[in-house]
């Protein structure tokens, strides 16, 4: 009896394994994974360059003037919806009173953009993939080598240059001009003997290695001016808005400067204020239809 059994185990050992390989089969599954067009990092680095232009752009000038923000001349500008935006939010934020409409305002403000874009470098210490000649059919040499880096380096660089000028709606009279405003971001990827990237540059917070992130550590104290990315609720909100901003939220005035640090410097306004420049000529024509 206990011979048998011992003959009949190999057998149901191999049907069990062979259930249990179409029972794992069966259980399989797929993951689908795409891309989008353009990179993260590419759109990153468009997006912090337009942050840092425009926010060196001086609008306090114009602050409680009724303004037009004319976008026709941006033509095909890259990532030009998101660029219009943040130039119609640092205009609310330094005060301006915005006006959907031409007629309805005083003043036309008219931006032209000369670059929005991103360049990057390539440097690689070791040796670069090439491809190994083929001598007969069935050859076990592999057809190509792939690349051998002992260090390698990737700096990536997005720049975006912009400038903005205003004038008289009724005269076409100049009454101001940014003069020009250039900034730029970057991204650095580093590997060292296969291991990386090491990722760092201004559109991370600190150094990352294969994208984790240390965390920054913050004073709680510190207090930074409002800039363009930054979520900030104004004195003119309304009480209930003001009430409801979470904690955090900078609480902020229309007469707070929004950018204390550097950048090119402004031209002075015109030698009379804005209040005293000539009024428009009582039944003249719009400059701005009658030009050209």
């Amino acid at each position: 009896m206990n011979a048998r059994s011992l003959r009949c185990n190999p057998n149901r050992l191999a049907i069990a394994m062979v259930l249990l390989a179409v029972c794992t089969a069966s259980g399989c599954g797929t993951t689908r994974t795409s891309n989008t067009a353009r990179t993260a990092t590419e759109q990153l680095l468009i997006s912090d360059a337009v942050d840092r232009t425009v926010q060196q752009i001086n609008f306090k000038v114009l602050a409680g003037e009724n303004v037009f923000f004319d976008t026709a001349q941006m033509g095909d500008v890259v990532d030009k919806g998101y660029l219009i935006s943040c130039m119609r939010q640092h205009l609310l934020a330094s005060g301006c009173v915005m006006k959907e409409k031409r007629e309805d305002a005083t003043y036309i403000i008219e931006p032209r953009v000369g670059v929005i874009g991103t360049d990057n470098h390539d440097l690689m210490f070791g040796i670069p993939a090439f491809s190994v000649p083929q001598l007969a059919t069935g050859s076990v040499i592999p057809s190509s080598v792939p690349e051998i880096a002992f260090a390698k380096r990737r700096d990536q660089m997005g720049v975006a240059k912009i400038a903005v000028f205003a004038y008289r709606r009724e005269t076409g009279e100049p009454v101001w001009q940014s003069g020009m405003a250039m900034n730029k971001s970057t991204a650095n990827d580093i590997w060292l003997f296969g291991a990386g990237p090491f990722q760092k540059g201004t559109i991370y917070d600190e150094t990352r290695f294969a994208g984790i992130e240390k965390k920054k550590d913050e004073d709680a104290n510190a207090k930074a001016p409002v800039e363009v990315e930054a979520e900030a609720v104004f004195a003119s909100a309304p009480p209930q808005i003001q009430h409801r901003a979470p904690s955090g939220v900078v609480q902020a005035s229309a007469e707070l400067p929004l950018d204390q640090g550097g950048g090119p410097p402004v031209l002075p306004p015109p030698a009379r204020p804005i209040a005293e420049a000539p009024k428009p000529v009582e039944g003249g024509e719009d400059p701005a239809t009658t030009a050209g």
